[in-house]
């Protein structure tokens, strides 16, 4: 098996820089899940709690889009078609089913379907580019889709059948987001990553903002202080950063090794439940969790 890009006869204390961006870019984006979860427990809805990290993010985003956009040619129109149409499904649509469905389920079963978006993308691949899938490969994804099922089975015997509610929206989230990555290679091609992404969360920004403003009076602004500083964290730490690190994770160690990495997002966010949230640690979440990181782990290799 040939080394990603960027990672070919490169010595390995050369590497760990690259390897603790993907580590900490990993981590943190996996605590978006535990500062929602606490932001709830303040009586926030979903729609002011996501116009609300939006808002703080919105800044940061637009400064990427202008930064990494100096000296290139300006967009075109079929560029912005493209850039809005991302944003919506990428950052806008699965944010909000993200944030919608944490209502009703754990942080550790929201972060184990999010983790399946690599079986997604190939779905949709197979669906939309007629792409083969070998034998090893639906066997990887068996694997994975019985750990959610593992723990979604023990979530719904605790916490009842709106479970099953907050499951599906995650789930739509992480379908919508899959749909981003399939389609957005040929726009990273023209734009470049780092802009794509600024532009594309801008857009995403905007809807937000925009969302609140159509369904919530602006009085519903008013929430407490611990919902706002919550916020805040949540768009620099588990948004913005996360954004950057693994960016430029990639650029050193490739795309491959940055994914594996990122296999402990799943275990960070389980830690954090227990630790900050008091959820659960079972032996079905651990087995679950176990199913879905090896079912991962499979598909890369199968690829």
């Amino acid at each position: 098996m040939s080394a990603p890009a960027g990672t070919a006869h490169t010595p390995p204390a050369s590497l760990l820089p690259g390897l603790l961006l993907a580590l900490f870019g990993s981590i943190a984006f996996s605590g978006k899940a535990i500062i929602i979860k606490l932001a709830y427990r303040y009586g926030v809805d979903a729609v002011t709690l996501i116009a609300y990290r939006m808002l703080f993010a919105l800044p940061m985003f637009l400064a990427l889009a202008w930064w990494a956009g100096r000296g290139k040619p300006a967009l075109e129109r079929r560029d912005w078609v493209a850039v809005g149409g991302l944003g919506f499904c990428g950052y806008y649509l699965a944010s909000f089913l993200d944030f919608a469905g944490l209502q009703y389920i754990s942080a550790s079963l929201e972060r184990l379907i999010l983790y399946l978006n690599p079986t997604l993308v190939l779905g949709l691949s197979v669906v939309l580019f007629k792409r083969r899938v070998s034998g090893a490969q639906v066997a990887a994804l068996a694997v994975s889709y019985c750990g959610v099922l593992v723990v979604f089975g023990h979530e719904v015997t605790l916490a009842g059948a709106h479970v099953a509610l907050g499951a599906a929206l995650v789930f739509g989230s992480a379908v919508s987001y899959a749909v981003y990555l399939v389609y957005s290679g040929e726009v990273v091609q023209r734009l470049g990553a780092l802009r794509l992404t600024g532009l594309a969360t801008t857009v995403a920004c905007v809807l937000c903002i925009v969302q609140f403003l159509l369904l919530r009076p602006l009085s519903a602004l008013a929430v407490a202080p611990e919902v706002l500083w919550l916020s805040v964290l949540n768009a620099t730490l588990c948004t913005f950063a996360p954004v950057l690190m693994v960016m430029m994770a990639i650029e050193r160690i490739g795309a491959a090794m940055t994914a594996q990495t990122g296999m402990v997002g799943p275990l960070s966010t389980i830690l954090m439940g227990v630790l900050i949230l008091g959820e659960p640690f079972t032996a079905w979440v651990a087995a679950g969790t176990v199913l879905v990181l090896a079912g991962i782990w499979l598909l890369t290799r199968a690829r």
